[in-house]
């Protein structure tokens, strides 16, 4: 069941009341903020604007600091739909470069192995696409918060420690390739929950007998939610600040 989300302009009359039963509300992410720093962001303007001392905040599903886009946030007592939100489908845009790799397989490290992309054809990309779809195997990447040993496992690779990774089954119900312009690559992915791009960018580039990893993605939907719908952190404010008390 699709539960319903405030609007911006049911935002704007919003009353403590409200507030303190709880709703769901759809956040874009911007670039290089946690999905954290967008709990503390949204629960510390609430917590404010209606003097509220204690306030639950989640979200539906954690990006990376260098993804952007949809984030499905539960204030207060819908915190308790946290669990069923996670579980659905997930869609997501992005761009995989090819030639090249790096140790947490996208930009937050630097390129460490580079590979001939002469033999890459735009009917080889999208053939390989075929091997990415319904049940596959991924290992999650080690620069992830994924826990070993009670430490996440970014722990370890900043470290410079070695630390074994058990595959996992995902399940992609789409992979499309979107445009093609070497060494980039723009694909659409509709997967399930604990799908890692990352990997799957890795692993792309490895079908291909070359190298790739993450460049840039964007997750644009979390089952029926999209993030058409979604305020900016800023726009949140902007309203919140802007209604009349």
């Amino acid at each position: 069941m699709l539960l319903p989300f405030i609007t911006k302009t049911q935002l704007t009359k919003l009353t403590e009341e409200q507030c303190r039963s709880g709703f769901l509300m759809l956040i874009d992410k911007p670039l290089e903020w946690t999905s954290f720093d967008v709990v503390n962001k949204v629960r510390w303007l609430l917590r404010k604007k209606f003097n509220i001392k204690k306030l639950k905040v989640g979200h539906a599903g954690t990006l990376d600091p260098l993804a952007t886009g949809l984030l499905v946030m539960c204030i207060g007592k819908y915190t308790k739909h946290l669990n069923s939100l996670q579980g659905q489908a997930k869609t997501y845009t992005g761009t995989i470069r090819l030639g090249a790799t790096t140790p947490s397989y996208d930009l937050e490290t630097e390129v460490d192995q580079t590979f001939p992309t002469d033999h890459i054809t735009k009917s080889i990309v999208e053939n390989a696409t075929s091997y990415f779809t319904g049940d596959i195997q991924q290992y999650p990447p080690v620069f992830s918060a994924i826990k070993k040993d009670g430490k996440r496992l970014y722990e370890y690779a900043r470290q410079g420690l070695e630390v074994s990774v058990e595959p996992r089954q995902v399940h992609v119900d789409s992979f499309r390739i979107i445009n093609f312009q070497l060494p980039d690559v723009d694909f659409e992915i509709a997967c399930s929950k604990g799908t890692y791009i990352r990997s799957l960018a890795y692993d792309f580039g490895q079908k291909l007998d070359s190298g790739g990893h993450l460049v840039a993605l964007r997750r644009t939907k979390i089952g029926s939610y999209d993030v058409s719908t979604a305020l900016s952190p800023s726009e949140f404010e902007d309203v919140l600040k802007s209604k009349a008390t």
